[in-house]
């Protein structure tokens, strides 16, 4: 008498089971067996554009109001601030950021280093609120400073041990990247021409890509003026 009771208990679990493993299989071939999906890779650093309309009829984007720090982000304990329309590049070392990121560009600064300072230009960089950016390129900015590497040089790069500009004097500072070429010219002299070799930058932190620029408090000792600071975005 146990016999049908047992078997009425056994057949609804056997057809639950064999429910579960149609309906597992049936979502198994609808989702490739259950294997991991294969994600498009995403950037490391999505880059912020600025908006079209930031740009002049020229297509130039003014980078610094001449007022204030409105469009940089400061690193921790900085002292760089804005004096009589200028960004002043002094204290312990820091950076400013912009908050605006570039891919393609020319872009340009007024400079003016007094005896012993050094100062740096990056680009294609990212904010970081302690120590000397990791991403990116730095055109050197330094006339007098003991390092040997001038205004001009693209650090760890190409290094200048010579330079047109010369201490409390403005000059301008140019940058142009396309692609993988760049360019930096000082007062309009072209002081260097790289293209980027992607094996030579798969050895060093030195990559192009999309990212801000930052200015450089270098030292104590060092005091770096900034001025007229704008950018004009290329083609990608």
């Amino acid at each position: 008498m146990r016999k049908p009771f047992l078997a009425a208990r056994i057949l609804p679990a056997a057809l639950c089971s064999l429910l579960i493993f149609t309906s597992t299989d049936s979502r198994a071939s609808a989702w490739g067996d259950l294997k991991p999906t294969e994600e498009t890779p995403k950037e490391e650093h999505p880059c912020n554009y600025p908006p079209k309309t930031a740009a002049d009829k020229d297509g130039w984007i003014s980078l610094f109001n001449g007022k204030d720090l409105t469009g940089w982000k400061l690193s921790d304990n900085s002292k760089i601030h804005v004096d009589d329309g200028k960004i002043v590049c002094a204290g312990k070392a820091s950076h400013a950021f912009t908050d605006w990121q570039f891919k393609n560009f020319v872009f340009e600064a007024d400079v003016q280093t007094h005896p012993h300072a050094n100062s740096g230009i990056y680009f294609h960089t990212h904010y970081q609120a302690k120590g000397f950016p990791d991403t990116g390129y730095e055109s050197q900015v330094n006339v007098s400073h003991g390092d040997p590497v001038k205004t001009g040089s693209l650090y760890h790069v190409v290094k200048l041990y010579k330079t047109p500009a010369k201490d409390d004097e403005w000059y301008k500072q140019t940058i142009i990247v396309e692609g993988k070429h760049i360019i930096v010219k000082v007062n309009d002299e072209v002081v260097v021409d790289y293209t980027e070799n992607p094996e030579d930058a798969a050895k060093r932190k030195e990559k192009l890509s999309c990212g801000s620029f930052a200015l450089q408090a270098h030292d104590p000792r060092s005091v770096t003026w900034y001025r007229n600071i704008r950018v004009k975005p290329l083609a990608d």
